[in-house]
């Protein structure tokens, strides 16, 4: 079966970091491209990044550019997302997510359960 589980959420302030981990298995993690993706209560689901398994090529959402920056492991079959200067709008609860393919923007098949970030002010 394929997994997906995020982790490392928490509560820090504003200005602070922290690092998402994305552990992966039950497929070829080589062969796909995983996102981030988080949901603040009463929002709707917003796209944050996401990295290719054919190039290594990385996207962002506009709102966090220039603070949060993904990468994989492929020996360790894991994403990480790190987050900086994180801001109070930044809290959500946070899931990692497979593409259909190597590349980003393909369509996401399998998602992970997520993990909680709280920024305070």
């Amino acid at each position: 079966d394929v997994q997906l589980q995020a982790s490392g959420g928490g509560l820090v302030q504003a200005g602070g970091s922290l690092r998402l981990s994305c552990a992966a298995s039950g497929f070829t993690f080589d062969d796909y491209a995983i996102g981030w993706f988080r949901q603040a209560p009463g929002k709707e689901r917003e796209g944050v990044s996401c990295i290719s398994s054919s190039d290594g090529s990385t996207y962002y959402a506009d709102s966090v550019k220039g603070r949060f920056t993904i990468s994989r492991d492929n020996d360790n079959i894991t994403v990480y997302l790190q987050m900086s200067s994180l801001k109070p709008e930044d809290t959500a609860v946070y899931y990692c997510a497979r593409e259909a393919g190597r590349n980003c923007g393909g369509g996401y098949v399998y998602w992970g359960q997520g993990t909680q970030v709280t920024v305070s002010s």
